[in-house]
């Protein structure tokens, strides 16, 4: 494994891949989810229908570095926002929120200004999703 697969402390990152809403298709998370372990990251994948209060808590009990949200429903701006928020109330603003999905280039815009990491629309692949959480998650938390 690649030294930036791990934090300072020699802990592999965590990963939380996450569906929130009433979206059902979830190939795309539980491939990213897939990539991102054999990577070696540790990645839990929480399921279908997830409200972003059980996100939290999942990334919370977790100890996650990062929570990779995947919206197909059209609900994006509300539910990353809402994890967003949650985070923060929790004192958990250093997790890493990323995501992707049928994501408008405007939204994606939106989504990256409230504080959304990365947004990867289809065509994104799963090198690039990968090698971006390598460089991107756990610098805030100086991991």
């Amino acid at each position: 494994m690649e030294p930036s697969e791990h934090t300072a402390t020699g802990r592999r990152l965590r990963v939380v891949v996450a569906k929130p809403g009433l979206d059902g298709h979830d190939r795309g998370a539980k491939v990213v989810a897939r990539a991102l372990r054999d990577a070696g990251m540790e990645v839990i994948y929480t399921g279908l229908h997830q409200t972003p209060e059980q996100i939290v808590r999942t990334a919370l009990a977790e100890d996650a570095d990062a929570v990779g949200l995947s919206v197909l429903s059209g609900a994006h701006l509300t539910l990353f926002a809402r994890v967003l928020e949650l985070l923060a109330a929790e004192d958990a603003g250093d997790v890493v929120v990323f995501g992707g999905g049928i994501i408008p280039p405007a939204d994606r815009a939106a989504l990256l200004e409230l504080g959304v990491g990365e947004v990867f629309t289809p065509g994104a692949t799963m090198a690039d999703i990968v090698a971006w959480v390598r460089g991107h998650v756990g610098l805030d938390r100086g991991l």
